[in-house]
């Protein structure tokens, strides 16, 4: 893969004529979301010296309990915003409810809002496993001037401006999509600046690795268990290697760049699936599209669903397209687990 010198900001300014709405907030946008991540890259790598490991004590509106770093995380990327003034609302995987943000001068009138998942995986940092920040980019859909509402969170992943993740691993990356392809910058630790290192990032059309919590095995539906049993099957080409990391950056991460897919399905134990359709399932599902990849809940596109409450869960299966769609030719013989 070609590798090049240009940095992020540089990068996000030469391609500032592929955005639908050219105004320099989305870039500016984008800017705050690097210096967020850098700050939370400082302190991530800090884990086991300074005392930012194990449970806050409170737990989110899903009932979790909150790791330290989960709490600090979503400040940071909350004040970077707030103080910029570049966003007109937040809403978070750590919130009850989205955040209303007002300008000192110009209140309302900021045209995006941000969905983020401040640190996907963040119970692996007390072992030193990768874990990751996910975002989300809308543009509002009710009046400028006005306070955002809950509509211009609830839109389809089909109306994403940009998504992307960030992930503290050996190298600190932040990869993006604004539609127009996906690439990654890995920052160089020395000088605090992101360089384009993955560019027109993309998922082989078939792969060899599926991530799957097999653990829950009893528990999936039968077309998951079948699939299961056929990855494991002995041919030319299986068995597949199964490889499940945790976090869900890190495991979509690898499979984009060696060839996989990953699957959180519906259970026993998590009747609508674990991730929620939009901190996590639609920015992955914007990237793994952009990246010539497939994403759906096993019987339709994630991107076309429809959100009913900020917190909404779906199951995922996602990667590359031969395997995602083999996943679902299984799952279409049991159409009655649709009803999820």
């Amino acid at each position: 893969m070609q590798k090049t010198h240009m940095t992020l900001g540089e990068f996000i300014i030469d391609n500032q004529k592929h955005f639908k709405y050219s105004s320099g907030e989305l870039s500016r946008l984008l800017n705050s979301i690097r210096l967020a991540a850098k700050i939370v890259n400082h302190d991530v790598n800090k884990a086991g010296l300074v005392d930012i490991l194990g449970e806050a004590g409170d737990t989110n509106i899903q009932g979790e309990d909150q790791q330290k770093l989960d709490v600090y995380a979503n400040d940071v990327f909350k004040s970077a915003l707030i103080n910029r003034e570049i966003v007109c609302g937040i809403a978070s995987e750590e919130e009850d409810d989205f955040v209303t943000i007002e300008g000192k001068e110009n209140s309302h009138t900021n045209k995006y809002v941000l969905l983020i998942d401040p640190l996907d995986g963040s119970s692996n940092i007390d072992v030193n496993v990768s874990v990751g920040t996910i975002f989300s980019i809308y543009r509002r859909v009710t009046p400028s001037g006005t306070p955002v509402q809950s509509e211009d969170f609830l839109q389809k992943g089909n109306e994403q401006v940009a998504a992307g993740y960030i992930i503290y691993g050996t190298s600190t990356m932040l990869v993006y999509t604004t539609g127009h392809g996906v690439n990654g910058f890995t920052l160089n630790p020395a000088l605090g600046v992101f360089y384009l290192s993955h560019p027109n990032m993309e998922f082989p059309e078939d792969g060899a690795i599926y991530s799957i919590n097999e653990g829950n095995y009893v528990h999936f539906p039968q077309g998951v268990k079948d699939y299961i049993k056929y990855c494991q099957e002995e041919s030319e080409n299986r068995p597949y290697t199964s490889r499940y990391i945790g976090s869900l950056v890190s495991d979509f991460h690898r499979n984009m760049i060696k060839g996989g897919i990953y699957m959180y399905p519906t259970s026993a134990k998590a009747p609508k699936g674990k991730l929620r359709l939009l901190y996590e399932c639609n920015p992955i599902a914007f990237l793994a599209e952009q990246a010539k990849g497939k994403a759906t809940d096993g019987y339709k596109r994630i991107m076309d669903i429809d959100p009913t409450e900020l917190h909404q869960r779906v199951p995922i299966f996602c990667g590359s397209t031969k395997m995602v769609a083999k996943a679902e030719s299984f799952m279409a013989k049991y159409p009655e687990d649709k009803d999820y």
